[in-house]
């Protein structure tokens, strides 16, 4: 799969999903988000299908095709659409006339929201409130992000032999955030929150060293060796993640 392809997954699955948790935790699109009643669907040719949709202050962002959209997105790449993530190309609409409103401008207050969270600052990173929701999104980004590499980037695939079926969880002490991937017969599934009794564990001591450590701030052995990161169970699939997790800036960066 071409760099273009995988990054355009990323975009769509990982990016995106975060959109889910930005109507719940940041304010001001909190109160945007109760009148928006509106579904938008994003289509690459040759590429990934994704669809974002708001109904009653809620977000839902899920793969594949929406059922009747409110909007279509048409983009001819994946890197049409990875240029319309860095500002530099428009979509195609193929669907959503009556919607320009929402899509010219309601939308795009979400996403560069979004984007603010998405690339902290040092000084932002200050402000702790900030910094939780920096931590939140990153960690939601990565644990979906993790489950595009480990299917198609060659470094994850080969990593991927490495995790047996079971559930891969990561979680911020004391209470989280958290996600979890579960891995079956070669099928991987990414959740957000917690579950019962994963087979492997991978838990940061407190909110700081996950934000240094997903931020690349930190390094994971090192954080390992000092105890402020900690693993439990089946180790050489928290091990794979470990590896897997540094390819994610080479993609989104």
């Amino acid at each position: 799969m071409s760099f273009d392809l995988i990054k355009a997954n990323l975009n769509l699955y990982a990016i995106l999903k975060n959109l889910e948790d930005l109507v719940v935790y940041d304010a001001e699109t909190k109160e945007a988000a109760r009148d928006w009643a509106v579904s938008v669907q994003f289509s690459v040719k040759g590429g990934p299908k994704a669809y974002v949709a708001f109904r009653d202050g809620k977000c839902e962002v899920g793969r594949g095709k929406c059922s009747r959209p409110s909007a279509r997105l048409y983009f001819v790449s994946p890197r049409h659409l990875n240029k319309m993530f860095e500002g530099q190309a428009n979509p195609i609409p193929l669907k959503g006339l009556t919607k320009l409103r929402f899509l010219t401008r309601d939308f795009p207050k979400a996403t560069e929201k979004l984007e603010y969270y998405l690339k902290p600052t040092a000084e932002l990173l200050n402000d702790p409130s900030y910094m939780a929701l920096n931590t939140r999104f990153t960690l939601t980004t990565a644990a979906y992000a993790l489950r595009e590499l480990f299917e198609y980037d060659p470094i994850g695939r080969l990593n991927a032999t490495h995790i047996a079926n079971g559930t891969v969880m990561l979680k911020v002490l004391p209470s989280g955030p958290s996600a979890h991937l579960k891995f079956e017969d070669g099928k991987i599934s990414v959740h957000k929150g917690d579950t019962k009794d994963p087979t492997a564990l991978m838990t940061f001591k407190n909110l700081e060293v996950a934000n240094a450590l997903l931020n690349g701030k930190s390094d994971a052995f090192a954080a390992v060796a000092s105890g402020d990161v900690a693993m439990k169970g089946r180790v050489p699939a928290i091990e794979a993640i470990n590896i897997v997790l540094d390819r994610i800036p080479l993609y989104l960066s």
